[in-house]
């Protein structure tokens, strides 16, 4: 027999509560929550190059090679197509709906589909056609997380893959800081001295080909730009350079904090002390060592504004924001002083780069010269302004912007550029007033980490890194599915 609606013309509280969506993640979803946890684990260990490098990685032609060294980047695609493949098969045959407003997934699908007329009018069709699989894989990410990792539990599941990616990331940069930069500048340095004969013939070969010895003038010299660069002690981690391990660290740290305090409480309080000191100790010392110059000031600034949640009076968040912002910039005075003495060079060419990329919209602005093709006007305008000015000292040559949202613009001109822009804008915008007032910790904690990634972006590459792109958007899909829950709930 079916129910007949109550008096008041509605049907009964457990009815109402039945209809609802499931909170539960089946075993397959979880399931599959692990496993692509667990892929883009092996993406933070092993695809931290910008896919335009692709070309450049060599495939790995022994165990050890297979073990220590980056893979090219387009293994990263035959991993994740029958995965996605999979993961979309399983959302339709659950039947999931849409979480909160369809109309901001429209957003990203018109972002995607003017990269591909631009990359079909592009004259660059090798470099656009392998940033179209990058943003593939950062829209499918996306739609993913939605779908399927909104939930809880299977949130948990997708983070143990990505948590333990980043650890080993963290342990690999302190390893460089404490042993591997200090050895490798020791053995260049008395090689030298001893003209290579403490030397194998194959491991003095092997530096040649890394560039880590040059020669000049007929002698095998160390490269003194190795040598200077070890002398900084900048860590990358298992990626490319040491500003994309402080992009992940902004990105994972949070959530790798909160996880720390809240998943310990049932362990001895030893064993929960030691946990939560190695967590701060890798995460703080690995994003210091990093000498992100960018990376600190976010940092700073999403200190302070995590104070004003919910819990303390209000005098004490203004001492304690006061406190954060005193220490924090007068660490990032002192730590950067000789770099601000030297003249911010870095900076600098940063603003070459991104005016470069102005002029470049300027004369491309509807379709942009083709997905991550950036590297060919800016070679042509700086081969002309030499050509001006032969006395005029330039910027080191750049593959990319150094601004994520200004590629945009540049590679796939103004609309391609305001699809990408209002996507990330509006999806952070709908999350985040459910984040605030939700009190839910890691929620916040996983809005906190992309707030500081999609903002780091205004100076850094990593939308075309995948380990960090497609990990940051599949966490964004996360809280997006997880904010339409929230509104899917039934009433009390």
């Amino acid at each position: 027999m079916s129910r007949k609606p109550t008096a008041e013309g509605r049907e009964p509280e457990s009815l109402r509560k039945n209809s609802a969506p499931d909170p539960r993640p089946s075993t397959l979803v979880r399931f599959y929550a692990l496993a692509f946890g667990l892929f883009l684990g092996l993406c933070l260990w092993k695809f931290g190059n910008p896919v335009i490098l692709d070309s450049k990685i060599a495939p790995p032609n022994s165990p050890s090679e297979f073990w220590n060294d980056p893979w090219p980047t387009h293994w990263a695609n035959w991993i994740f197509l029958p995965l996605a493949l999979a993961g979309a098969a399983i959302a339709f045959s659950k039947k999931l709906r849409w979480p909160g407003t369809k109309w901001l997934w429209l957003l990203p699908l018109l972002w995607f589909g003017w990269q591909i007329i631009s990359a079909r009018e592009t004259a660059y069709p090798d470099l656009a056609s392998t940033t179209l699989w990058q943003f593939f894989g950062c829209g499918a990410s996306c739609f993913l997380g939605a779908f399927l990792f909104g939930n809880g539990r299977a949130l948990n599941l997708l983070l143990v893959g990505i948590l333990a990616a980043f650890t080993f990331c963290l342990v690999r940069a302190i390893e460089q800081r404490l042993f591997e930069f200090p050895q490798s500048s020791q053995a260049l340095i008395e090689g030298e001295h001893s003209g290579w004969t403490n030397l194998p013939p194959e491991t003095l070969l092997e530096m040649k080909r890394a560039n880590s010895i040059i020669t000049t003038n007929g002698m095998d010299v160390a490269n003194p730009a190795i040598l200077a660069k070890l002398a900084k002690g900048r860590v990358n981690g298992t990626l490319v350079y040491p500003n994309a391990l402080a992009g992940a660290v902004l990105l994972l740290f949070p959530i790798s904090l909160v996880l720390a305090f809240n998943s310990t409480k049932k362990l001895r309080p030893v064993i929960r002390a030691i946990v939560i000191a190695m967590t701060l100790f890798l995460g703080l010392a690995g994003f210091f060592w990093t000498g992100s110059k960018l990376g600190w000031l976010i940092a700073v600034a999403l200190g302070g504004a995590c104070l004003f949640r919910p819990g303390w009076s209000l005098r004490l968040k203004w001492a304690a924001l006061i406190l954060i912002l005193f220490v924090g910039l007068g660490i990032f005075a002192v730590r950067f002083h000789n770099y601000f003495e030297a003249g911010a060079t870095s900076a600098g060419a940063r603003f070459d780069y991104w005016r470069a990329a102005i002029q470049t919209t300027a004369k491309n602005p509807l379709l942009g010269t083709g997905p991550g093709t950036f590297q060919r006007p800016y070679a042509k305008i700086r081969d002309e302004l030499a050509a001006k000015n032969p006395q005029t000292k330039l910027p080191e040559m750049a593959r990319l912007t150094h601004n994520d949202y200004l590629e945009q613009f540049s590679d796939s001109g103004v609309p391609g550029g305001i699809f990408y822009a209002a996507w990330i804008f509006l999806a952070l915008a709908t999350v985040a007033p459910r984040v605030w007032k939700s009190g839910n910790q890691i929620t916040f904690a996983i809005f906190s980490g992309l707030l500081g990634w999609f903002i780091q972006g205004i100076g850094e590459f990593s939308l075309y890194i995948p380990a960090l792109a497609w990990t940051a958007f599949t966490l964004l899909g996360c809280l997006l599915g997880w904010s339409g829950n929230q509104i899917d709930k039934p009433a009390d």
